[in-house]
């Protein structure tokens, strides 16, 4: 790795059975199969390591008929991550499966940015189309740690560390944040849920859970412009980011692959 760049390992922990139709706006004439993901990531660096996004607990997996494939501090574990050992952690929004098991990080500081609080703290959650998206548990926990001092907002676009940043993109939430990360082969973006599959940014067709969708749109063109290539952005819940990219290592293939990483078949 070269200095001044970071590894990033895609961690899937969930997943969901689901059909094209539901993926999009407007629907899918095709109606084939095309299940979610879930993932975490994992910045890995000289300095140490940065988490993004905390996934769902088994609690919230039973309560939404979701099911975990693999525990996130079991594939933390297996990306030589130890939960105690983190001080950063990024959640890109405040969704159920982003922001879940937020104890699991005792030490760490969380970077949120301040139109998201915001928001699932807001009238808005008193609108179920909105509101059900979130866990007010996950919220809460989230507002205990701004009192323990734990939490670090951030307005826009800003820096965390050299070759790492934080920009609000909205859309999907009002405050939607992605994570651009210098790596050996140019800047990948961890989109998260700017655009929850490759298909969606691709062909300018949005995913349904849209807050503000002028926004969602204008983030499509936001994530091209902060990459080298659309192969350096990482979508939210695409089963193919699996297919891909480099896995880890023996063993963790369709479980931990490498986005720092080129794609197969691909030079950079």
């Amino acid at each position: 790795m070269e200095r001044g760049s970071y590894e990033i390992f895609a961690i899937r922990y969930g997943h969901l059975a689901r059909r094209s139709t539901e993926n999009f706006i407007g629907g899918d004439i095709h109606d084939v199969d095309m299940p979610l993901d879930y993932f975490v990531w994992v910045i890995k660096g000289d300095e140490g390591s940065y988490v993004v996004d905390t996934g769902f607990s088994d609690e919230t997996a039973q309560k939404r008929s979701r099911h975990i494939v693999t525990p996130v501090r079991q594939g933390l574990a297996a990306a030589g991550v130890e939960p105690d050992s983190v001080r950063h952690v990024i959640l890109t929004h405040l969704h159920y499966d982003h922001a879940g098991n937020t104890p699991l990080f005792p030490n760490a500081t969380y970077h949120v940015q301040e139109r998201e609080m915001a928001f699932c703290t807001g009238p808005h959650m008193c609108t179920h189309d909105h509101a059900h998206h979130y866990e007010a548990g996950d919220v809460g926990q989230m507002v205990r740690s701004l009192f323990e001092g734990r939490v670090a907002f951030h307005s826009g676009d800003s820096e965390l560390a050299p070759g790492i940043s934080v920009h609000h993109i909205g859309g999907h939430t009002d405050g939607l944040q992605v994570v651009r990360v210098r790596t050996a082969r140019g800047w990948v973006v961890l989109a998260s849920d700017a655009t929850h599959f490759f298909a969606n940014f691709e062909t300018g067709r949005p995913f349904p859970a849209v807050f503000d969708l002028e926004a969602m749109q204008r983030g499509f063109r936001r994530l091209r412009s902060l990459t080298n290539s659309d192969d350096h952005v990482i979508p939210g819940h695409d089963p193919e980011v699996l297919k891909r990219y480099p896995e880890l290592r023996a063993g963790t293939e369709g479980w931990i692959v490498r986005v720092d990483m080129p794609p197969h078949g691909r030079e950079s």
